[in-house]
Order: C-alpha cells, then sequence, then structure tokens
C-alpha cells in the first residue's frame, strides 16, 4: 500500500474524530464552556456549517499544487482543534468548530483526485476506500477512544488526539505525497460545468437518497437500542464499535466490488439490499441477536455507498474535479441533517422510537432508482 493513502486515511480519521466525536462528549462540553444541551448543540451545526461553506471555497485554491492543497487543508484542521481545545468559553468554540469544517469537504474532493493519480490501474476506487476508511476506523476505535479519554480528562482532550493526528498527517504527506501536477484550469464558469450533465446529479441524489435510508435510524440508534431492543447505555459502547466495524468491512468490501464492476450497479444493489433491512429493523427491534446484525449490515451500506460514488463523481467532474468531490461531502452532511430531522419528526407523531428504520426504507429506493439510472445512462462509460 502506497504511503501517501495511508496519510490520507489518517486525515480522514482525525477529520472523523473531529465530526462524530462531539456527539459522545456534548453534556461535559455543555457544562464546561456553561449552557444548556440544546445550546450546545450548534456545536454540531457549526461543524456541518463549515463544512457546506468551506467544501466551495476550493475554487479559490483552484491553482494550488495537490500536496500543497493538502497540506494547507491539513493544517487548518490542525489548528481549528487547537483553538477548540484551548477555547475559554461557548463563542470561541463554536468558531472553533466552524473553523474545523472548513477543510472537511476540501480534503475528500482534494483526496479523491490524489487517490485517482496515485493509485495503480484499475483500482482507483479501492484507493479511495484507503482514505475514506480512515474515517470508519474512526468511528471504530477513534471516536470511543477519544470519548474514553474525555471523560478521564477532560472533554478538551478530544480536539487536542484530532490536533495531534491532524500533525502527523501533515508529516506524512510532507514525506509521502509526490508532486502532483495542477488540474487545467478552466475559469470559474469551468468548475462548475459539469454540473450540466445529468450524471453527477445521479451520483449526489444516490449518496443523499441512499444513505439518508441509514440516517434516518442511525441518527436515534442509542433510544432503539436502549428503549426497545433492551440494552443498557453502558452496552452502548461496544454496540457503536459493532456498527463502525460494520463501516469498516462496508467501505473495503465496496471498493474492492466497484473496481471490479461499475461502481453505480455496486452502490445501487446496496440501496436495495437497504429497502430490505431498513423494515426489518423496524421489525425485529425488540431482539438483540438480530438488531446486532442488521445494525451491522446497515453500517456497511452507510459506506460501502459513499466510497465508491466518492470515487466517481472525480470522473463525472471534468473540470471541476475538486469541487465535485466536495460535493459528495455537502451531499453526506444535508442528508445526515435532514434525515435526522425525518426521524424525529416520525418519533414526535407518535409512530414510535423504532419508527425512523421503516421511514428509512422509501429513501432507500429512490436512491437505489437514481444509481440504477446511472448505470443505464453511464454504464458503458465506466459509471
Amino acid at each position: 500500500m502506497k504511503k501517501s493513502l495511508v496519510a490520507l486515511a489518517v486525515g480522514t480519521f482525525s477529520l472523523g474524530i473531529s465530526e462524530f466525536g462531539m456527539m459522545g462528549i456534548l453534556s461535559d462540553v455543555a457544562s464546561g464552556v456553561g449552557v444548556d444541551i440544546a445550546t450546545a448543540g450548534h456545536l454540531v451545526s457549526a461543524y456541518s456549517l463549515g463544512v457546506a461553506v468551506g467544501a466551495p471555497m476550493l475554487i479559490a485554491m483552484r491553482r494550488l499544487p495537490l500536496k500543497r492543497l493538502m497540506l494547507l487543508l491539513s493544517a487548518v484542521i490542525a489548528i481549528g482543534n487547537a483553538v477548540a481545545a484551548a477555547a475559554p468559553g461557548f463563542y470561541t468554540l463554536v468558531c472553533a468548530r466552524f473553523i474545523s469544517g472548513l477543510p472537511h469537504g476540501a480534503f475528500f474532493g482534494a483526496g479523491a483526485i490524489v487517490c485517482s493519480r496515485l493509485a495503480d490501474n484499475g483500482h482507483g476506487a479501492k484507493a479511495v476506500a484507503v482514505m475514506i476508511g480512515g474515517m470508519a476506523i474512526a468511528n471504530v476505535a477513534g471516536v470511543p477512544a477519544a470519548t474514553f479519554i474525555s471523560n478521564i480528562f477532560s472533554w478538551r482532550a478530544a480536539f487536542a488526539i484530532v490536533m495531534i493526528f491532524s500533525v502527523l498527517t501533515f508529516a506524512g504527506l510532507k514525506v509521502w505525497m509526490p508532486f502532483l501536477e495542477v488540474s487545467p484550469d478552466n475559469g470559474v464558469k469551468g468548475q462548475f460545468r459539469f454540473l450540466r450533465g445529468t450524471a453527477p446529479w445521479l451520483i449526489y441524489g444516490g449518496v443523499f437518497f441512499g444513505q439518508a435510508g441509514v440516517y434516518c435510524w442511525l441518527s436515534y440508534i442509542e433510544p432503539i437500542m436502549t428503549g426497545v431492543t433492551g440494552f443498557s447505555p453502558a452496552d452502548m459502547t461496544w454496540v457503536m464499535m459493532l456498527v463502525g466495524l460494520g463501516m469498516v468491512v462496508g467501505n473495503a468490501l465496496s471498493g474492492r466490488l466497484a473496481d471490479r464492476y461499475h461502481a453505480s450497479l455496486v452502490c445501487g444493489f446496496i440501496a436495495v439490499a437497504m429497502v430490505v433491512v431498513m423494515p426489518l429493523i423496524y421489525f425485529c427491534s425488540g431482539y438483540k441477536v438480530p438488531s446486532l446484525v442488521l445494525s451491522f449490515l446497515a453500517a456497511a451500506a452507510l459506506f460501502g455507498i459513499g466510497g465508491p460514488l466518492q470515487y466517481l463523481i472525480v470522473r463525472f467532474a471534468k473540470g471541476g474535479e475538486m469541487l465535485g468531490g466536495a460535493g459528495i461531502q455537502i451531499a453526506f452532511n444535508v442528508s445526515n441533517a435532514f434525515s435526522a430531522a425525518i426521524g424525529g419528526a416520525a418519533i414526535n407523531h407518535g409512530l414510535g422510537i423504532a419508527s425512523p428504520a421503516l421511514i428509512g426504507g422509501p429513501f432507500a429506493i429512490v436512491g437505489a432508482i437514481m444509481l440504477f439510472m446511472l448505470y443505464r445512462d453511464y454504464g458503458t462509460r465506466g459509471a
């Protein structure tokens, strides 16, 4: 495995802790900065806003050599989390979270191009899977470890951990990543020209709806597992590690399959599988073993869909590859927020705590349709 890909994986590992780690320490952070839980929730939103704002900023950095761009993004991640670790109050922490989110989409967008350039012939999707695998591993080990350490010392430790791994990413890219030529500059308008085609919109739609089908349920996994399935709050540590393991397996397996078959076809079948799995999660929510097996499969699908499409968008975003790749992360984060709201509305309307899993099925259907349309229209061109 190329060392530069390992450095990229360390970067996404740090981003995984930065994005998902807040959920495990939110109460401690709220207490530490003197706000209530509802107000502390803005720290999650601030990060997502940073992701959405930062991705289009790639347009201004399109002329930077890829190595210099990746080093800059790694540095911003480190700086944002260093400020968060030392934040004296809530508003400083909000600003730090926003800054930390700015490089997120750009790192994935530019990183996908780096992977496609560095990958051996016919192994582009696998290379992107290695990069995204860092985020999957973060959910297995990084987030639980950061939460554990923060509980022992301070909530600030979680941000310090992200900063350390970001510095390691910077050092790894500095030493191992070769110089790569800048992509041809097509001007500002040229960066958006790829959006005139239908393929990018089908890819974004596949990400949005395919992952929304899972996120409707995943956003409420803790109350479902404890309130319906019967696990204790203490059990949730290893339950979430199992979910994270599913992400790792799904990401690795789909990356290999996408290099062997058409990426859009692989992702389409994964979305179809979720049309079956999500209702099963709902109907089996009262049984522990089936719930665990189905949770593993759903988590595998979540990252199984995202990885190949992150690679595929680069091939359909000619002239705006970095913006196209960053757009996947925008779709991912907007899907996360949207599906959480839909799942919450189902619960509030009296459909039951487990109902978000049932609501996720129709979204998976829409995602599957869009991905099969992508294969139908562009499969002969390598979609």
